[in-house]
């Protein structure tokens, strides 16, 4: 069930009685209007500066299925050199690849445009959610490379749901355990990589999106609630006012985000994103706040059923074989990546790939 976000931020404390707390600044304005689309337009440009031999380049489009939270409008790919199209890849992953000769410039362009509005979901009012592919619901429940369902991860799920009666009890188990016993590692590079058995095992919890929404989603799978990360990238200022959770510029080319998704039978896929309340503890400023803080309670409450839509989904996939790579798999698809004779290029270093991102609003 969708509700406006003024009410949600009113049953979950943000506001009471319509006035502001202590953190104003959460608010960007007194008055929050209804959940409404706004209309974005990302364009990725990709060179790969030293290409050697034939030269192959992928980058992660918008997500093409519809949700209650995006609408793909249009993908639009400029290539004067080499063979470059959208595809869709095994899992039903839509993917940009391109293939430059010997000699070819490898350059293109991706402009994608998409709709996107907030997307909260009511806990307190059992719905009716929309059916949902028993298939779908299957594939969120099994292990991959990077989220294992067994071992320390079955038994800490156990552990953390083991009071836990309902589906929806177990999900908020997890969530609370995940904000409580992690930490965000501003010297993990990128957004981490999401081996949450060397976490679990080696109590190093600490790391980035990846690693601790991907830390959710696997203990809600051990714990039996289909759950699924969703790679994208934060497209906007915060709306609602947040330093740390939205872009300052137009270039967002360094701000990839990971969220997550669990399903709970009475209310179908439901939006949780522990990780960025481990990133307003660490970075909203003054910093370094702690989980007492008015503000971080606040933002606790709101992303166990709630994003704010200043971001853009790419995709659901793990473990990701590239087409025609001679590389290993990925173990998720957020990043542009290309190959050349020497092999694959670091796709955390855009300043040498070369690529940029960047995105603008349009007004209605």
């Amino acid at each position: 069930m969708l509700v406006n976000r003024r009410e949600f931020l009113q049953r979950t404390g943000i506001l009471y009685g319509g006035i502001a707390m202590t953190a104003p600044e959460i608010l960007g304005a007194q008055d929050i209007p209804p959940p409404r689309w706004r209309t974005f337009e990302v364009t990725t440009h990709i060179e790969v500066l030293k290409p050697a031999g034939v030269t192959r380049v992928w980058a992660p489009v918008a997500l093409v299925q519809r949700t209650p939270f995006q609408k793909s409008v249009r993908n639009t790919l400029r290539c004067e050199a080499g063979k470059a199209s959208i595809v869709k890849s095994a899992g039903g992953l839509d993917l940009l690849t391109a293939e430059f000769s010997p000699g070819e410039k490898a350059a293109l362009t991706l402009t994608s445009q998409v709709a996107t509005r907030d997307w909260v979901v009511d806990l307190s009012a059992p719905g009716k959610p929309r059916k949902v592919n028993r298939s779908e619901l299957n594939a969120c429940l099994q292990p991959t490379q990077m989220l294992p369902a067994d071992g320390i991860v079955k038994q800490r799920a156990a552990e953390i749901t083991k009071r836990a009666n309902t589906d929806v009890d177990k999900a908020r188990a997890i969530y609370d355990w995940i904000v409580e016993n992690t930490y965000r590692n501003p010297k993990t590079r990128g957004c981490g990589t999401g081996d949450i058995r060397f976490m679990l095992e080696s109590g190093d919890l600490g790391g980035k999106c990846a690693d601790l929404n991907a830390l959710y989603v696997g203990l809600a799978r051990a714990a039996g609630l289909p759950a699924r990360d969703v790679y994208g990238i934060r497209i906007a200022p915060s709306e609602m006012g947040f330093k740390s959770l939205g872009v300052s510029s137009g270039d967002v080319t360094k701000a990839q985000h990971c969220r997550a998704e669990v399903f709970l039978a009475d209310y179908g896929w439901v939006p949780v994103d522990p990780a960025d309340v481990r990133k307003v503890i660490l970075e909203e400023p003054p910093g370094h706040r702690s989980l007492e803080d008015d503000l971080v309670k606040q933002t606790r409450r709101r992303l166990f059923g709630s994003w704010e839509m200043n971001w853009m989904a790419y995709n659901y996939a793990q473990d990701v074989t590239l087409p025609g790579a001679s590389g290993p798999p990925l173990h998720f698809f957020m990043y542009p990546q290309a190959e050349t004779a020497q092999g694959r290029l670091d796709s955390l270093d855009p300043d040498h790939f070369r690529y940029q991102i960047t995105s603008h609003e349009h007004s209605l």
